[in-house]
C-alpha cells in the first residue's frame, strides 16, 4: 500500500480522524469486493462503509467493549444523524469480511524470513463457579483448563500466530477444551514464514514431522527430564517465544480482549477482527 509502510517497531496509534479516514478509504477501495462496494442503493446509505470502518477502529482504540455505550458515543460524531441502533449493528457486522481482508492484506509486506510464534489464550464467558450453569453460547463453548492460572473455565480458546515484532498474522477460535495441536494446520494456512516457535503444549514429534513435510521448521522446548533438553532449550529462543505472552498482555490491557460482551458469533468475530486490525496498525506508519 502506498500510504502505509510496515515497520517492525510498534508505536501508539495516534492518527487523527482525517488520517484514519484516508487509510480506511484507500483500504476499502483496494480490498473491498465489488459485490459490496457496488451493491444496490449503496449511494443512498446514511452512513458510508468507510465511516463505519473508522468508527470501528476508534472503538478498538478507545477500548470500548459495550456496543450500547459505543453507539451513544457515535452520536457525538454524527450530531445525532446516525443509523438506528439495530441497523447500525447490522451494518457493522456486514463489514466483518472487509475488515478481515484488510487485515490479511496488511500482512503481505512482512518478510518470509520473519520468525513467527503460536500460542493460545483463554476467553472465559463466566466466573468458574458458574461453569456448569452458564448458557451463553450453549453448544459452541465448553469447559477447558487454563494451565497458567490453574483453573477450569467455560468459554472459548483463541489460538494466535504472531510475528516476533508483534504483528498478529492469524487467529482461530475454538471451544475451550480443544487442544492447541488440533488447530495448527488451520492457524498456519497461507503462512509464508517457515520458522515457528511454540511452547510445550505443541511438543509432538508427529506434529514436527508433519509440518516439516510442508516446509515449516517447528521449535518447541523440551521437558527437563528429556534427553538433550539442556542443550536444546536455547535461552534466546525461549526468550523470543515468550514475547507472545507480552502481546497477549498488551491485547488485554489495551482492548480487554479476554472479556467479551458479545452474545453471537458474528459479534464475537467482529470484536476480534477490529481489535486485531487496530493493534496491527500500530506497526505501520504513514508514508
Amino acid at each position: 500500500m502506498s500510504h502505509l509502510q510496515y515497520t517492525a517497531k510498534s508505536h501508539h496509534l495516534q492518527w487523527s480522524i482525517a488520517q484514519l479516514t484516508q487509510i480506511c478509504s484507500q483500504c476499502y477501495r483496494d480490498y473491498c469486493p465489488k459485490s459490496i462496494k457496488h451493491r444496490k442503493n449503496v449511494g443512498l446509505s446514511k452512513v458510508s462503509d468507510v465511516s463505519l470502518l473508522v468508527l470501528l477502529l476508534l472503538q478498538a482504540e478507545l477500548g470500548i467493549t459495550s456496543q450500547r455505550r459505543f453507539y451513544r458515543i457515535c452520536h457525538l460524531f454524527f450530531c445525532g444523524n446516525l443509523l438506528e441502533r439495530s441497523r447500525f449493528n447490522r451494518r457493522t457486522r456486514q463489514l466483518i469480511g472487509v475488515v478481515q481482508l484488510i487485515r490479511q492484506a496488511l500482512n503481505k509486506p512482512i518478510s518470509s524470513d520473519t520468525i513467527v510464534i503460536m500460542d493460545s489464550f483463554p476467553m472465559p464467558l463466566c466466573q468458574p463457579i458458574r461453569n456448569h450453569k452458564a448458557k451463553v453460547f450453549k453448544g459452541l463453548a465448553d469447559i477447558g483448563y487454563n494451565a497458567s492460572k490453574h483453573l477450569w473455565f467455560y468459554g472459548f480458546k483463541v489460538h494466535m500466530l504472531v510475528t516476533l515484532s508483534g504483528v498478529m498474522l492469524n487467529y482461530v477460535v475454538t471451544p475451550a477444551s480443544v487442544h492447541d495441536i488440533k488447530v495448527v494446520d488451520e492457524l498456519l494456512e497461507g503462512c509464508k514464514q517457515t520458522v515457528v516457535l511454540a511452547d510445550l503444549g505443541y511438543l509432538s514429534q508427529e506434529l514436527k514431522d508433519k509440518l516439516g513435510h510442508k516446509g515449516y521448521h517447528l521449535w518447541t522446548p523440551l521437558r527437563q527430564n528429556m534427553v538433550g533438553a539442556k542443550q536444546h532449550n536455547n535461552r534466546q529462543l525461549l526468550a523470543w517465544r515468550r514475547t507472545i505472552e507480552t502481546r497477549f498482555s498488551e491485547l488485554c490491557s489495551l482492548f480487554d480482549i479476554e472479556q467479551t460482551l458479545a452474545r453471537g458469533l458474528s459479534g464475537l468475530q467482529l470484536r476480534l477482527e477490529q481489535f486485531i486490525l487496530a493493534y496491527n496498525l500500530k506497526y505501520f506508519e504513514i508514508n
